[in-house]
């Protein structure tokens, strides 16, 4: 534990998105908890496309954050990024995919000789990074946030720092082809015609369009260029020449790409909302002033747990923030049980797991019976300076999910209010 008590401990959330050091992401993530005034991420263990959404819509509007397992929605698709990317534009959260990665980064096993190392390097980055941007669910396509354990090794993360990099480049593109095949028509004197295309317009077009594998960002605004539009003969293979004696082919390749805003100046959303009272704050005028967010994605490392009998001690810790501290444009905290501030130059924000309020089912236990332990929101954020605090079963369990989001919403703030002085 840190031998004294770090600033960031005591600073704003809208204070510390002032930094001109912090990614853009995290910038925006403490921005739009202070908007929201919520530092509350609901975990969605759930197993359906329509429980996820249907949680989704009930909670948005109390969180900051929403941590999805895609791995057991059974029927996760297409429609299940949509619905919920959509619902995350509207209530205004980050989406944040608990994936846990912790397979083989790039330059391991540097021991071995130098061509087995070769081999291990392209297998260990591809098996990463694929798992990030591949397969049923391409993760760095749609969830702003994922997290991974440090036991591979640090290559672990600049190999997911360039999957993510790499798909954010591909997720701005499309592309589109159209090839038109006719025979043209021909004048009174006999010469081609002299219209736009050449083509006879009676002649079958064959339209083929190619997508990539990647979503685009329902958050982008859409700007479409044409790069070339070529025209050449057809050659035998294109067609049979006895029937399409001068035939021509034209190929249009239309690439589009979308371009996401940069958010606004950290200082200048911070202006406003130090200019306004808790009461008297419009935010959803600070909300559209924030905007989406910003086209980038990032990293948490698993550095602490919250279940009995963990392996993650203390050295282990530390090698996560050492590694960190290498990665400060990928990576924006740690999933923690304290602050892991530490360094003057340390802007890092800690998400805690483990947090629960007493209720009727449980009578105010502190724990589930299964090793995890739980503690109160307002204690976690106020004394160990937890920043979002994490909750799964305390909200799924709820008769009333939205209220009981807003309950913990209201007592974690109530934490971060108390911590940083304001009550």
């Amino acid at each position: 534990m840190a031998s004294k008590r770090h600033s960031s401990r005591s600073q704003t959330f809208s204070a510390r998105a002032e930094s001109e050091t912090l990614p853009a992401l995290s910038s925006y993530l403490l921005s739009l908890i202070a908007i929201k005034q919520s530092n509350l991420c609901v975990s969605a263990d759930v197993h359906t496309t329509s429980a996820l959404l249907r949680l989704a819509e009930d909670i948005g509007d109390s969180i900051c954050l929403l941590k999805t397992h895609a791995d057991i929605v059974d029927d996760f698709s297409d429609r299940t990024i949509k619905g919920l990317q959509d619902i995350a534009k509207r209530k205004y959260f980050l989406i944040f995919e608990d994936r846990k990665f912790g397979d083989i980064g790039s330059q391991s096993w540097s021991y071995k000789a130098k061509i087995i190392e070769k081999l291990t390097d392209y297998i260990s980055t591809d098996t990463v990074q694929s798992q990030y941007t591949r397969g049923p669910l391409r993760i760095a396509t749609w969830a702003h946030l994922t997290n991974a354990h440090l036991f591979p090794g640090p290559a672990l993360i600049p190999a997911l720092h360039s999957a993510a990099a790499s798909t954010l480049i591909s997720l701005n593109q499309s592309v589109s082809t159209e090839i038109s095949t006719g025979t043209p028509r021909s004048s009174i004197d006999g010469y081609p015609s002299p219209d736009s295309t050449g083509l006879d317009p009676l002649s079958p077009t064959t339209t083929i369009t190619s997508h990539p594998p990647l979503l685009t960002n329902p958050f982008s605004p859409n700007t479409e260029t044409t790069y070339s539009n070529t025209t050449r003969p057809l050659s035998p293979a294109d067609i049979d020449m006895s029937h399409r004696r001068g035939s021509t082919v034209t190929a249009t390749t239309t690439i589009s790409q979308t371009f996401e805003p940069s958010p606004p100046n950290p200082a200048s959303l911070s202006r406003t909302l130090s200019s306004s009272s808790d009461s008297a704050l419009d935010r959803a005028a600070a909300l559209a002033e924030l905007g989406p967010p910003p086209h980038a994605r990032g990293l948490l490392l698993l550095a602490q747990m919250s279940s009995d009998g963990n392996m993650l001690d203390g050295a282990y810790t530390d090698a996560c923030i050492a590694a960190a501290r290498g990665n400060r444009d990928f990576v924006l905290g740690f999933v923690a049980q304290e602050d892991l501030n530490r360094e003057k130059a340390d802007e890092w924000v800690v998400f805690t797991p483990g947090v629960g309020l007493p209720t009727d089912d449980v009578g105010g236990k502190a724990g589930d019976g299964l090793g995890q332990r739980w503690r109160g929101p307002r204690e976690v954020v106020r004394d160990e300076g937890a920043d979002v605090v994490i909750v799964g079963r305390g909200v799924l369990g709820a008769k009333d999910r939205k209220a009981e989001a807003e309950r913990y919403r209201a007592e974690a703030w109530r934490g971060y209010e108390e911590r940083v002085g304001r009550k």
